[in-house]
C-alpha cells in the first residue's frame, strides 16, 4: 500500500531562502566566460512546483524552470534545464525509482530520466503514449507508470505498453496514479476512476459517489482508504465499499483539490487552488497566505515538512 505521508505541524511556512531567494525572478543556469564564449546560457523561473520527490538528503523538485535538486542538510541546490539534457523545461513530475534513478514527466517533451551521471529521454517514439506527462508512479516490481494525455503506459525497463479506453480506461487523460495494498492501479481520469487489477478493469464515476469526474489525485491512507481530489466536486473516500464526498460545504477550503496527503496522527491533507485544509475525520482546520503559505495555490504534496506552491514552504515547527 502506498501510503503518503505530509507531517505538518503549526503552519508557519517561509520560503526557503537559498532556493527561493534565488529564483524570485529569472534564474541562470549556465553563465558564459565571455559575451563571446560561444557557451548559452539559460534563463528561467523555478518557483512553480509541480512534483517532489525525496532520495535521502536530496529533495527533487519538477516545476515550471526545470528540475532543482535541494540538498535538505546545507541548504544548496543545482538546478537542472535542458541544457544538462532535461527534455523540456515545463516539468510536471518527479519520481526516485529502487535504483536511484530520477524520472521526470515533461510538458510536451516526453520522460527523462536522470542515473546519476547521464540523461536518457523517452517519447512517442520509444513508447510513451504521450510527450505530456501529468504524474509518475513506481510500483513495488520497479515498473514505471505514466499518466498522459493519450492513456497511461508502463515501461518494465525493456517494453511499453499502453492502456487507453479500448483496453478499459474511463478516459484516455489521465492525471494521477496510485497503487493500493494489493497491487491494483488506480488512475485518476477526466473521465472516473479506474481500477486495474492485471486482467480487469473497474470505473467509478459520478454515478457511483465520486465527487466529480475529472479526478487530480489519489492516494491512500493507513487503512486502505482512497482519497480522490477532484476538479470542481472537492475530495473524495471510499472505503471499499462505499464513497463518501466532502466540499465546501463540509468545511473544504475549495472544491478544487489537487493533491491529497496524510500526516503521522491520521489527519488528511488536501492542497487546493485557495489553500491547504486538514481533516481529521470530524474537524476541518483551513491554511492560506495570510498564515504561512509560500501561495495559496497548491499544486503537490510529499512525503514532507514541504508543501508545493508557487515558491516552496514548510512548517517551523516540524
Amino acid at each position: 500500500m502506498r501510503q503518503r505521508i505530509l507531517i505538518v505541524g503549526i503552519l508557519v511556512a517561509y520560503l526557503l531562502l537559498p532556493w527561493g531567494a534565488a529564483t524570485q525572478g529569472a534564474d541562470a543556469v549556465r553563465t558564459a566566460d565571455s559575451p563571446n564564449s560561444g557557451v548559452w546560457s539559460a534563463y528561467t523561473n523555478a518557483n512553480y512546483v509541480s512534483g517532489l520527490a525525496l532520495e535521502g538528503d536530496t529533495l527533487w523538485a519538477a516545476t515550471r524552470g526545470g528540475v532543482v535538486a535541494w540538498n535538505r542538510t546545507d541548504g544548496t541546490h543545482v538546478k537542472c534545464t535542458t541544457l544538462d539534457g532535461l527534455a523540456s523545461n515545463t516539468v510536471n513530475a518527479v519520481a526516485v525509482d529502487g535504483d536511484g534513478n530520477k524520472w521526470f514527466g515533461t510538458d510536451g517533451g516526453g520522460v527523462s530520466m536522470f542515473d546519476g551521471a547521464n540523461w536518457t529521454t523517452y517519447t512517442t517514439a520509444n513508447g510513451l503514449p504521450n510527450n505530456y506527462v501529468h504524474a509518475i508512479a513506481v510500483d513495488s516490481a520497479g515498473n514505471k507508470w505514466f499518466a498522459t494525455s493519450s492513456g497511461a503506459g508502463k515501461f518494465d525497463g525493456a517494453n511499453w505498453t499502453t492502456y487507453r479506453t479500448a483496453d478499459g480506461l474511463a478516459n484516455n487523460s489521465v492525471w494521477s496514479i496510485a497503487f493500493d495494498g494489493s497491487g491494483n492501479v488506480w488512475f485518476g481520469t477526466q473521465g472516473g476512476v479506474s481500477v486495474f487489477d492485471g486482467v480487469g478493469w473497474t470505473t467509478y464515476t459520478t454515478a457511483d459517489g465520486l465527487g466529480n469526474n475529472w479526478v487530480w489525485d489519489i492516494a491512500f491512507d493507513s487503512v486502505g482508504n482512497a482519497w480522490v481530489g477532484t476538479f470542481g466536486g472537492g475530495a473524495s473516500k471510499f472505503d471499499g465499499a462505499a464513497w463518501t464526498t466532502y466540499t465546501t460545504t463540509d468545511g473544504l477550503v475549495y472544491n478544487y483539490v489537487n493533491a491529497v496527503a496524510f500526516d503521522g496522527e491520521g489527519n488528511v491533507w488536501f492542497g487546493t487552488g485557495a489553500g491547504v485544509s486538514k481533516f481529521d475525520g470530524a474537524a476541518w482546520t483551513t491554511y492560506r497566505k495570510a498564515d504561512g503559505l509560500a501561495h495559496a495555490s497548491l499544486s503537490t504534496t510529499s512525503s514532507l515538512t514541504v508543501l508545493g506552491t508557487s515558491g516552496l514552504a514548510h512548517s517551523a515547527a516540524a
